[in-house]
This record gives C-alpha cells, sequence and structure tokens, in this order.
C-alpha cells in the first residue's frame, strides 16, 4: 500500500509545477538557504526537518505541498500538509494574497504604498489617518522603541538608506549625511493618536522604514489564513522567521537548529523543537561589509547612526512573529541582560551570540535552555 502511495504522489507532483506531494515518510531531499525539505535552512544558520501531516486524516493519506513565491523582496515558503493539491493550493494562494495585501501597505520600495505616502507628509504638521494593518504595525513598533529605549526604531529610514550607499561604495558615510539623517530619525518624532487612529512625522525628510517588523506581521497574518482553513499543520518562513502549527505526528515538534555563528570557535549549537510557536533571528553573517578593515552590519544603531559592528546572531522564540522579529533588532543593540529581560516580558526566549573580539560570547534565557531538546511553548 504504501509503495502505491508513493507511486502516485511522485506522479501527482510531475503533473503540477511550484508544488510537492510526497506521503509523510522520512526522506532526505535537497538543501538550500531558504528553506529546502525535508531541512529548511532559514538563514544565520536556522536548519528545520519538516516531516509534518494533519491531525485527522491517516498518515498514508496524507500529503505534503510546498509553495514559494518572492514577496517583501524575500522569498516566503509555505509548507503544508492536505489530503489533495486543489485544497492546499486554495489555502497556500490565499496565505500569499494576504502577504501581498501587507506588503503594498507597508513597503518602503513602493512609491504608492500607504506607508510611502505617509513618509511623504512629514514635516507638513499634517496628522493622517491609517488603516487598521499599518496602525497594529506602527503601535506594536513604538511600544518596542519605548521599552527598548529606542533601540527599535521605525523612522530609521534616512540611516538605513545611508548605509546601504555605503555598503555598495564600500566606504564611510560622510559626516554631514550621517547627521543629516539623525536628525530625520528618532522614534519620538512620530506620533500617534490612539483615538483618532493618525500618525503625525513631525520633521521633514523623514522616512519609515518597517523591514524590523512587517515581516513578521505579514508570517502571522499567513499563518492565520492557513490555520482558518482548518489545516494545523504547516510552516510559513520568510527570510530568517517562521511561524509553525502543530508538531508533526510522531515527532515531538518541527526540529530546529539554532546558534550558529560564522566564527572558528563558536560553540555547538542546540537544536529546538517548536509547534504552535514562532521563531525569528538577525545577525550580519550575509549582510554586511567591511569598510577600513571593519566588519559593518546592516543593522544600524540609531542612537550612533552607525552600522553594528559587534558580530552577532540574535534568536527569539515567543508566541508569534509579530513580536520575535523587533526582538531580534533590539537585541541586536542592547545590552544582552536588558535584552533578555525585554524579551521575557513578552513571554520570549532568546539566544544570542557576540564576537566583539576574538572570542564568542553566547547568552541565552533561561527558558531557551528548556527548549533545546524540549516540547512546548515559552512559559
Amino acid at each position: 500500500m504504501i509503495a502505491v502511495v508513493v507511486h502516485f504522489a511522485r506522479w501527482l507532483a510531475r503533473l503540477v509545477p511550484g508544488s510537492r506531494a510526497v506521503p509523510a515518510l522520512k526522506e532526505i531531499e535537497r538543501r538550500d538557504e531558504i528553506a529546502p525539505l525535508p531541512w529548511i535552512t532559514v538563514g544565520l544558520g536556522l536548519t528545520c526537518l519538516l516531516f509534518a501531516g494533519c491531525q485527522s486524516v491517516p498518515e498514508a493519506q496524507v500529503q505534503r505541498f510546498e509553495f514559494e513565491r518572492p514577496e517583501m523582496g524575500l522569498p516566503f515558503r509555505i509548507v503544508l500538509y492536505a489530503t489533495n493539491h486543489a485544497s492546499a493550493h486554495q489555502v497556500s494562494e490565499a496565505a500569499f494574497g494576504r502577504i501581498a495585501e501587507l506588503n503594498a501597505i507597508m513597503s518602503d520600495y513602493e512609491e504608492n504604498s500607504e506607508l510611502s505616502r505617509l513618509s511623504r507628509t512629514s514635516g507638513t504638521g499634517q496628522a493622517i489617518p491609517v488603516s487598521p494593518d499599518l496602525w497594529r504595525v506602527l503601535e506594536r513598533g513604538q511600544k518596542i522603541s519605548s521599552e527598548s529605549d529606542g533601540a527599535f526604531d521605525v523612522t530609521v529610514g534616512p540611516l538605513v538608506q545611508v548605509w546601504k550607499r555605503a555598503r555598495r561604495q564600500r566606504e564611510l558615510p560622510e559626516p554631514a549625511r550621517l547627521q543629516a539623517a539623525l536628525e530625520a530619525s528618532g522614534w519620538k518624532k512620530l506620533e500617534l493618536d490612539s483615538q483618532r487612529r493618525t500618525a503625525r512625522l513631525l520633521v521633514s525628510q523623514m522616512k519609515l522604514d518597517l523591514g524590523g517588523i512587517a515581516k513578521g506581521y505579514a508570517l502571522d497574518e499567513a499563518a492565520s489564513v492557513i490555520k482558518r482553513s482548518g489545516i494545523s499543520r504547516y510552516l510559513v518562513s520568510g527570510g530568517g522567521d517562521m511561524a509553525v502549527g502543530d508538531a508533526p505526528p510522531g515527532a515531538k515538534g518541527w526540529k530546529v537548529e539554532i546558534g550558529l555563528i560564522d566564527a572558528t570557535n563558536a560553540p555547538a549549537a542546540c537544536f529546538v523543537w517548536l509547534h504552535n510557536a514562532a521563531l525569528a533571528t538577525s545577525g550580519d553573517t550575509f549582510q554586511r561589509a567591511e569598510i577600513n578593515g571593519v566588519r559593518y552590519s546592516h543593522i544600524v544603531n540609531p542612537h550612533t547612526g552607525y552600522g553594528l559592528t559587534n558580530h552577532s546572531v540574535v534568536t527569539v522564540i515567543g508566541p508569534n512573529v509579530f513580536i520575535a522579529d523587533p526582538l531580534t533588532k533590539a537585541m541586536s543593540i542592547l545590552d544582552p541582560v536588558e535584552g533578555i529581560a525585554l524579551a521575557r516580558k513578552y513571554r520570549c526566549d532568546v539566544s544570542q551570540l557576540r564576537l566583539p573580539a576574538d572570542k564568542v560570547e553566547v547568552f541565552r534565557s533561561p527558558g531557551m535552555e528548556k527548549w533545546c531538546g524540549q516540547v512546548g511553548a515559552p512559559n
């Protein structure tokens, strides 16, 4: 019987471009940077072992379907388990559609996005009504900014632009250009009115950048679409972050390797088992530039205006990506002890590896130690 199911699944996969259908059996397949199967590498050293199925259907009848689409400037991948391609495709299309809808609102690249239009009102004194989705993201961003003393900042757009240019040209920003960007940034220069749901950008030349939080919100929204369809075993990933549903049948959870940093003396990685949880990671493993012998991260310190130089990788596990995503950015800048305390306020656990000099420093919340090799959600 199993041989018949395997043969049929492989035949169906050949008929349907862009999807893969296999029975819920252990297998070894290709690896790539974003999310291969059965091992998914999700940037910055995250490797996910995927063996999933549906609770309500016998394993022999369950097929795995995988869909990928570029959104928000990076590949998003959806892996889910269903009994047929038609239902799986319909659900994935709805989830991708939700991500595309949010990108049209929150992109800082698209000139006609709601975010870009809002940025163009900076310095005019106008209080602009914003959509429910954008409001939720701006409100959460400002809350994290307040609690992290500005380590996380959605107004950092001018500084990000300066450093993108610096990385391309491999030269430090001109002091005058950097100072102008600092003056056009600062989370306290974004004023939100919770009664009217309006946003006011208080100084000119401001540019909002939701790169540290919008992706997390989009992943959670895509996961919600899948859950509402009745599918409980799924993984949605994008750019190093992920939301996962129920544990695969017969497994403790989704197996994820964390704690990898590109240093010769790095400690061994640990494995965590995720179900009904979220994971986000940030670091400069792939996005950085070396200028005058110094390694600068793409993550900019809003206080100094400079890219980080304390080579680090931060992983946060929590109840949703909407909180885990911005916490990784704040923790990259905060003192590790302060960052862990902030993460615990949101029922999140943290692993941070830093290489400020020649020795790797490891910081982990007590809860993260419980995650390693264990099952469950944060306490």
